[in-house]
């Protein structure tokens, strides 16, 4: 049976979790795999759960947000073993169950929300400065990281947009001004990191993000402080476009030139003209297998086949998913693979956003983050199949188990 603590173990266990918390975070993007240090601390610590089994009171909304992660992670072992990938093919969608664990841990021991919002922005300002580095100093085409250029693009956007859900949380803190200003700088610097890589996914999902903050904080504010809200948003929108180091009115010209190369037929292997020909690759092979999909093995072989037989353009060949999480999702596991992709983002982002104008700022700050993570993601996937990447599958499962381990731990101890 469950039992209470000794408030020494409590105490030592809450360090514990606060400290990979914080490590999640700061160093994700600037140390090679910096992602996992904090996600595997939190794995490892929830052996202690079967040892001590402290008391849990799983409400039905945590077991929502375990199912969602259980279901994916499922579909995705199933695919890998019908689809004769072997254990490797086990190895993105079995951390999604292993997050499950690591957010009991954080139940049960609660960090510190210090540590978890100084982490967001220690992150975001270490991968906007090294952007900044490589953009500038180093005179790069494009800023990278120890990541994929638009995995390293758009988790700097994300930990810069979280950091303004912490805002709601700094205004309530004794050192307040310090902590708004590390926050603030913390976005801005992600968002830079974002900008100074060209990921243009990311900038997409800006409105949104802009409506999610607005719904859970905006509404309270004074008007005139909305006003010059919206005025800092649109002059430091225009000057980020029209300052030529940022790189960003070249890389949305880009955009524009690539659309323009392949309507025309000119040369549809552009970064744009690609996509759009894998999304018509992945159409194809959608209407063949709607219900299954192909798996990762037969997309691959069905592609190939499209492009020999010059329904699409040989480039969808260089490529092993279809740029588009969603898409790639049904072509690769069906309805059933899209539909648990759904459940992942939607079910954990509605359960957060009931309490998006909660009175407890800390609260309120944990949940306008956790719809942020969930709008991020769908964003972001729109242009890349995120989760096809091992940043991208660390970063949301574990930052989903941190966001809603420290929600739901606390929404108890409010109630």
């Amino acid at each position: 049976m469950p039992y209470y603590l000794p408030a020494a173990v409590r105490l030592s266990m809450r360090l514990y979790t606060s400290l990979a918390v914080f490590l999640l975070s700061a160093i994700a993007l600037i140390v090679p795999s910096g992602y996992s240090l904090g996600a595997v601390m939190l794995l490892l610590g929830s052996v202690v759960l079967l040892v001590k089994r402290p008391a849990l009171g799983l409400s039905r909304q945590d077991w929502l947000v375990m199912a969602a992660l259980a279901a994916y992670a499922a579909i995705g072992m199933l695919e890998a073993w019908w689809d004769g990938q072997g254990t490797s093919g086990i190895d993105k969608p079995v951390r999604f169950l292993l997050a499950v664990p690591a957010m009991l841990l954080v139940m049960a021991y609660p960090p510190r929300l210090s540590w978890m919002w100084s982490g967001l922005a220690v992150g975001a300002i270490g991968a906007g400065s090294w952007a900044g580095w490589q953009k500038l100093a180093e005179e790069a085409m494009r800023a990278t990281g120890h990541t994929y250029v638009i995995q390293f693009g758009n988790l700097s956007m994300l930990l810069g947009i979280l950091c303004l859900a912490g805002l709601g949380w700094a205004v309530v803190q004794p050192h307040r001004r310090a902590w708004v200003a590390l926050l603030l700088v913390g976005a801005v610097a992600g968002m830079l990191g974002s900008m100074f890589s060209g990921s243009r996914g990311g900038w997409i999902g800006l409105p949104f993000v802009l409506l999610v903050l607005y719904k859970g904080f905006g509404r309270q504010l004074p008007g005139t402080v909305k006003v010059g809200a919206l005025l800092v948003v649109v002059i430091g929108g225009l000057l980020v476009y029209l300052l030529p180091q940022t790189g960003v009115q070249l890389r949305v010209q880009e955009a524009f030139n690539d659309v323009e190369l392949y309507v025309s037929g000119e040369n549809p292997a552009t970064s744009v003209g690609a996509r759009f020909e894998m999304w018509k690759g992945a159409y194809h092979l959608i209407q063949e297998k709607p219900l299954t999909g192909w798996g990762d093995n037969g997309y691959q072989q069905g592609m190939q086949a499209l492009a020999n037989e010059g329904v699409v353009d040989q480039v969808v060949t260089h490529y092993g998913h279809a740029h588009n999480e969603f898409i790639d999702a049904f072509a690769k596991r069906g309805v059933i693979g899209l539909a648990v992709l759904l459940a992942l983002y939607l079910v954990p982002m509605r359960l957060f956003a009931r309490h998006m104008t909660a009175e407890n700022l800390e609260l309120r700050s944990l949940a306008v983050a956790g719809v942020l993570l969930s709008v991020a993601y769908i964003d972001f996937g729109l242009s890349q199949a995120f989760l096809a990447h091992n940043s991208g599958v660390m970063m949301f499962a574990f930052l989903l188990a941190v966001l809603w381990g420290s929600f739901s731990s606390r929404l108890k101890t409010a109630e």
